[in-house]
């Protein structure tokens, strides 16, 4: 049933918050208390409150049903319905990648809470909540081992954070390869506007050393670029180490040119 009302039959959609928490590959749900899809899985979450906008509504919902303060990143909107008693409305929910601090509380609104890995949370509440869940497994699943293991061949000091994993993933995008299931080669690319046109740059390309000299390298740097063009980026920039002869040698091959500069780097710690 919809309200016939003059306001709703425009139909506009209420606004919702969700959070998405995930720690060592796995998500956070909880198991509703209440009706709809009372006894199911869902996000945490809720509707946008007047004069909220959707991240204060969700650090308010966290607080209120999780007990955890929260430090949110913006992954996107997703359209759904939703009911109230026998009314039925279309709905957008904001949906943030969320790290959470704090111990778990739980109110009224859950039974109790549970961590799922990504790759086998196949069902939960809500169609928008689907179509988020559907985004998560697409661009989010990955072996954080093999991640770091490949990292650590590029640059041994260097540390992989999970959450880092994901918003690089969300700001850029990820080219892989895998051989017998095993992640074998990466790279990363991210675009950004400067005054003078979009670029994009390359980083964090690697392939396992066992991989060697078939090509993977070459492929996804042409992943890498293609996905670059489609975003409209105009230029592409690059670093590598001197002392990678072979990476240098690809480059070159590709069509990237030298260009000299001054690289400099300041680490703001120490700022």
């Amino acid at each position: 049933m919809k309200c016939d009302c003059l306001l709703c039959s425009f139909e506009n959609p209420k606004l919702s918050a969700t959070a998405v928490v995930i720690r060592d590959g796995k998500l956070l749900v909880a198991k509703r208390n209440e009706e709809p899809f009372k006894g199911e899985w869902d996000f945490v979450g809720g509707y946008v409150g007047k004069n909220e906008t959707p991240e204060e509504a969700l650090k308010r919902e966290l607080k209120e049903e999780l007990n955890v303060e929260s430090k949110l990143t913006y992954l996107g909107a997703f359209s759904g319905n939703a009911a109230y008693k026998t009314y039925e409305f279309p709905v957008l929910s904001f949906a943030y990648l969320v790290e959470i601090e704090g111990n778990i509380t739980l109110n009224h609104e859950n039974s109790e809470v549970s961590w799922i890995p990504l790759r086998e949370l196949n069902t939960i509440a809500f169609d928008s909540n689907q179509k988020i869940l559907a985004y998560l497994k697409e661009r989010f699943v990955y072996d954080l081992k093999d991640v770091r293991a490949l990292v650590g061949q590029l640059d041994a000091s260097a540390t992989v954070n999970e959450q880092s994993l994901y918003k690089a993933i969300r700001d850029g995008y990820v080219s892989t390869v895998y051989e017998a299931g095993k992640l074998v080669g990466m790279g990363w690319i991210f675009p950004r506007q400067t005054m003078r046109r979009r670029q994009a740059v390359v980083e964090d390309m690697i392939v396992d050393p066992t991989q060697r000299g078939k090509g993977l390298g070459e492929k996804i740097l042409h992943d890498l670029l293609r996905w670059a063009k489609g975003q409209g980026v105009e230029m592409v920039e690059l670093t590598t180490n001197p002392k990678r002869v072979a990476a240098n040698s690809l480059y070159q091959k590709v069509g990237f040119k030298l260009h000299e500069t001054n690289h400099y780097l300041l680490d703001l710690k120490t700022y």
